[in-house]
């Protein structure tokens, strides 16, 4: 190509005009404008000048766009197995932020949206998770990117109530006998190891290795591959998927499971099966509810289920005592008490007098 002046001009190849221009750290930028008018090209060119010399010679930042940071974030999350539910709610949040640069996303607009959402009906555990993903975008473009100084401080709502929906044995069993065969098995491998749905379905023969009671996982929600021991359940499940598909271990009419295992044949299956309120992910809080109560320790627990931290664990420690059985034996009344007869305040006497009013 040859070399083009400063301004804007034309190519043969494009219907918009083009600009080009050396900023003052030596960087040169050659884009389109995206228009056809070329006053229109000539004012963006102006302000491509004028935020690069006022960053340049008196560090003030370029005024960044809410919309221009949502672009850019989702290409970051384009690979999280929750990517979806992230551009859900940045659709979401547009009607709210979608015109406003990141420094007039403040403590009032926070609180805005927030009103907002709880009049239209949504629950403390829906708006908090508007507010993470607020509060993780303006981190990103502040620690990162270096798009702004400063962000608010933006706390979740109190009130959100942790779901806490497990099965019981009886429960699960009328589950699974429910079920068409394909999620039956799938139902009984969740509960015999805790992997989320995805794991299950992507699950490849090639990383599941029977003698050794083991498989390796290396799509998991926090993209950190782990290893699963195998018990009994969970390799008699395996077991019967031998022979089905060549790659995949869990198929439905010989093809891999690519859906949302919520579906049809799932709601079908728990309404015959007379359990309310019961989604697919909470067989794992099943799995690890089951396991609290067997005695397995929440260390343990931490590693089976491929937790990266205990605060996620420590939920299920209310289904587990057995720790604490002997220190609740001390006052048994079959006991003998060692507990000091003490009156209620050490210092009131038999006669209800104080101690500091009785004289010697």
């Amino acid at each position: 190509m040859a070399q083009t002046q400063e301004g804007v001009y034309r190519r043969k190849d494009s219907r918009f005009w083009w600009i080009t221009t050396m900023l003052p750290n030596g960087k040169r930028i050659r884009q389109s404008a995206g228009t056809k008018n070329r006053k229109d090209a000539e004012a963006l060119l102006a302000k491509i000048r004028l935020e690069a010399f006022r960053e340049y010679h008196f560090d003030i930042k370029p005024q960044r766009t809410w919309q221009e940071a949502v672009v850019r974030y989702l290409a970051v999350k384009a690979s999280l197995k929750s990517y979806r539910d992230v551009q859900r709610i940045c659709r979401m949040l547009d009607p709210y932020l979608g015109k406003l640069t990141l420094n007039q996303v403040n403590g009032d607009m926070i609180w805005y949206v927030v009103q907002q959402r709880l009049k239209q009906g949504n629950s403390p555990a829906t708006v908090n998770r508007y507010l993470a993903l607020i509060r993780n975008l303006l981190k990103t473009a502040r620690d990162e990117w270096q798009w702004i100084d400063s962000i608010p401080k933006i706390r979740l709502l109190p009130g959100e109530v942790e779901r806490d929906r497990w099965l019981t044995k009886d429960e699960a069993d009328r589950l699974i006998q429910a079920a068409p065969e394909h999620l039956a098995a799938l139902i009984r491998f969740a509960l015999a190891t805790g992997c989320r749905a995805r794991e299950i379905t992507g699950l490849e023969w090639s990383r599941v290795d029977l003698n050794r009671c083991t498989a390796w996982l290396n799509h998991t929600k926090n993209g950190t591959p782990r290893g699963v021991p195998l018990n009994k359940d969970a390799i008699t499940v395996l077991q019967g998927q031998i022979g089905k598909h060549q790659q995949y271990c869990f198929t439905y009419r010989g093809n891999p499971i690519r859906w949302d295992l919520t579906n049809t044949a799932w709601v079908n299956a728990i309404k015959k099966a007379g359990i309310e309120d019961f989604r697919f992910h909470d067989l794992r809080h099943t799995w690890a509810s089951w396991h609290r109560q067997a005695g397995t320790s929440c260390d343990e627990l931490k590693d089976l289920g491929g937790w990266k931290s205990r605060n996620m664990v420590d939920r299920y420690a209310k289904f587990a005592t057995e720790n604490l059985a002997f220190a609740a034996s001390r006052i048994e009344s079959t006991r003998d008490s060692k507990v000091i007869p003490m009156s209620r305040f050490g210092h009131v006497t038999n006669s209800g007098k104080t101690a500091e009013s009785v004289k010697p």
